[in-house]
C-alpha cells in the first residue's frame, strides 16, 4: 500500500467501484415516489444542529472520496486487488439485500426484515465494506483513512437513528436492538413468546 496517493485519469480506477453511489441515487430518482421517500430519513426525524452539521461532513467526505475515486488507479493482477474486490462484492451484495428490504417494509414499520435481522445498518455498512474494498483493491492509505473517518461519521448518524425509532417505535425497536448487532452478527433469541 502507497502512503503517497496516485492521481492518475484512467478507465480501470476506483471509480468503477465507487459508481454504485451516484447509480444508486439515480434509482431512487426514477423509482416511484413511495418507494424514494422510505430510503431518506422520514419527515418527522429531527436532528439537532450538531447532527445535521455531522451529516454535511459525512456527505462531504462521501463526494471527496468519489472524486479521488476518479484518480486513483487500481492495482489490477495482486493479491490486494483480489482482496479488496472480495469486499467490494459482500459490500454490493449487502447493498442490493438492504435495498430490497427498505423496499419490501411496509410504510410506518421499522426496517427489521431481511438482512436487517442481522444488522442494524447494513447500508452504512455496505458503504465500509466497499470503501475498504477501493482501499484494498488501489492499495491506497488514503483512502483507507476516508474509510475510517466515514465509519466514525457514520456511527454518530446510526446513534442519532436509533434514538429516533427507539421514539417512534417504542419497545418493538427496543427489542429489536437488543437481539441485533449493530454491524452485523448472529440475532439473538428474543425471551418473549
Amino acid at each position: 500500500m502507497s502512503w503517497i496517493p496516485a492521481f492518475e485519469i484512467g478507465i480501470c480506477n476506483a471509480w468503477i467501484f465507487m459508481i454504485i453511489y451516484p447509480l444508486q441515487w439515480l434509482a431512487v430518482v426514477v423509482v416511484p415516489k413511495h418507494i424514494a421517500e422510505r430510503t431518506s430519513h422520514p419527515a418527522d426525524f429531527k436532528q439537532a444542529r450538531r447532527g445535521k452539521m455531522m451529516g454535511r461532513v459525512t456527505e462531504t467526505f462521501w463526494i471527496g472520496a468519489t472524486l479521488y475515486s476518479i484518480f486513483l488507479p487500481l492495482d489490477i493482477g495482486t493479491a490486494w486487488f483480489y482482496v479488496g474486490l472480495g469486499a467490494f462484492v459482500i459490500g454490493l451484495a449487502v447493498l442490493v439485500s438492504a435495498t430490497l428490504s427498505v423496499i419490501s417494509t411496509p410504510a410506518n414499520e421499522p426496517f427489521t426484515r431481511g438482512i436487517y435481522r442481522f444488522s442494524r445498518h447494513p447500508m452504512y455498512l455496505s458503504m465500509i465494506l466497499v470503501y475498504m474494498g477501493v482501499s484494498i483493491t488501489a492499495a491506497s492509505w488514503l483512502f483507507f483513512l476516508l474509510t475510517i473517518v466515514t465509519y466514525f461519521l457514520q456511527r454518530y448518524q446510526m446513534i442519532q437513528e436509533e434514538g429516533y425509532c427507539c421514539e417512534k417505535f417504542g419497545r418493538h425497536y427496543g427489542d429489536y436492538m437488543v437481539r441485533t448487532p449493530r454491524w452485523i452478527g448472529i440475532p439473538r433469541r428474543s425471551n418473549q413468546k
